[in-house]
């Protein structure tokens, strides 16, 4: 009987450990197909650099990453979404599109398990919708574009044309613009998401003659139009400004010279003068051979927000209530500074104005120029009444 009896002790303990190291598993669904894939595996890659630097653990948590690509298709997304939630997965992050996210989230969240948005933030979320499974590591969409308002204002322009693609963080890009802007808004032009050729667009900006324009496009788009622009001889007359993911680091060598002189607006820069952002930056560049982008640096600070909350909870998620209070206190060294959330759960930080301009090695980069917003904090706060 004894000899049983230390047999099931024995067997349990060893159950125990098995469980005890088992990885947390969490949800990577992005888009790394497409011209947009890169934006992906940007945020792919940032957020495995983490778990890399880690020992393959986050909070000294094992984790496992269990990725999908969405194609940028928001249908796909939420098929994946439904395949993790019912497989047991409870911690989700990694898309890169607004209308990508609005079909993931649900899904998460209604099931009582955790998103953290690596990058979109859209405005449906971060009001009226928020949830207290729902927490965001970027920005809310209109951030950068409020910011992108009080820059034009600071830069002396007084007419401008803005131009972003008509879906959920486009509307909100041109909506945050709008808000800050003083100055005379003379035409809103919505493009397409997947467009390619802006030869009309380019036209109506040569015969409005604005100021300056601002615009919002993400991705292969946004090369697109940077290019196009550039060709068509309007970036030496008609500035540009525009939020810094609309000319990343991989956007900036896919534009060749195009983009010299173009304003950008943003939380980040790898110019960043802070020991741990250089670090990063250097530690990306080893491991991956190329600059990283400020997805690469959302997705990392995502990864070690996450650690924070897995060490709190020594990695058991069902801990739900208690997860969630270690990620609000956000105690966690981020690359761009300051970070502290809002009600809504949604980054409060600093923003910048930079400029494109050619670094000591003679490649092209933004320069910070100026802090121009300090502690934002996003509108949509005030009407979210988050749930216990």
């Amino acid at each position: 009987m004894l000899k049983n009896l230390s047999l099931s002790l024995l067997i349990g303990t060893f159950a125990g450990l098995a469980a005890a190291q088992a990885p947390v598993k969490i949800g990577f669904i992005t888009t790394l197909s497409t011209p947009a894939g890169y934006i992906g595996e940007d945020l792919r890659d940032g957020f495995l650099l983490a778990m890399q630097q880690g020992g393959g653990k986050l909070g000294g948590v094992p984790v496992e990453l269990v990725v999908e690509d969405d194609g940028l298709k928001p249908a796909n997304a939420k098929q994946a979404a439904d395949r993790m939630v019912q497989s047991g997965i409870r911690l989700y992050t990694g898309v890169n599109f607004s209308n990508v996210l609005a079909a993931v989230v649900p899904s998460v969240t209604k099931a009582g398990y955790t998103y953290i948005s690596a990058n979109p933030g859209p405005s449906v979320f971060a009001g009226e919708k928020c949830d207290p499974n729902y927490f965001v590591a970027s920005y809310q969409n209109d951030a950068y574009h409020t910011a992108g308002g009080v820059a034009a204002n600071e830069l002396g322009f007084k007419r401008v044309v803005v131009l972003a693609p008509n879906y959920q963080a486009g509307r909100d890009a041109i909506a945050g613009f709008k808000r800050t802007f003083k100055g005379e808004v003379l035409a809103e032009v919505y493009t397409k998401l997947d467009q390619s050729d802006f030869s009309v667009e380019i036209a109506r900006i040569r015969s409005l003659a604005p100021d300056a324009i601002y615009q919002f496009h993400p991705g292969g788009a946004g090369i697109n139009f940077a290019k196009q622009y550039g060709n068509a001889g309007l970036g030496k007359t008609i500035p540009m400004l525009m939020p810094g993911f609309s000319m990343d680091a991989r956007m900036l060598v896919a534009t060749g010279g195009a983009s010299e002189g173009f304003y950008t607006t943003g939380i980040w820069s790898v110019a960043m003068d802070n020991p741990a952002s250089k670090k990063f930056v250097q530690d990306f560049q080893a491991a991956y051979k190329r600059v990283p982008t400020d997805y690469a640096m959302q997705a990392y600070d995502t990864a070690q927000w996450i650690a924070s909350g897995l060490k709190a909870v020594g990695g058991d998620l069902g801990k739900n209530a208690e997860f969630r209070a270690a990620l609000r206190k956000a105690n966690f060294t981020s690359l761009r500074g300051k970070f502290a959330l809002n009600t809504n759960q949604h980054p409060i930080q600093d923003l910048y104005l930079m400029r494109i301009e050619k670094s000591a090695n003679g490649e092209l980069a933004p320069k910070v120029l100026r802090k121009i917003v300090s502690e934002d904090r996003d509108s949509y706060s005030a009407a979210c009444k988050m749930p216990s």
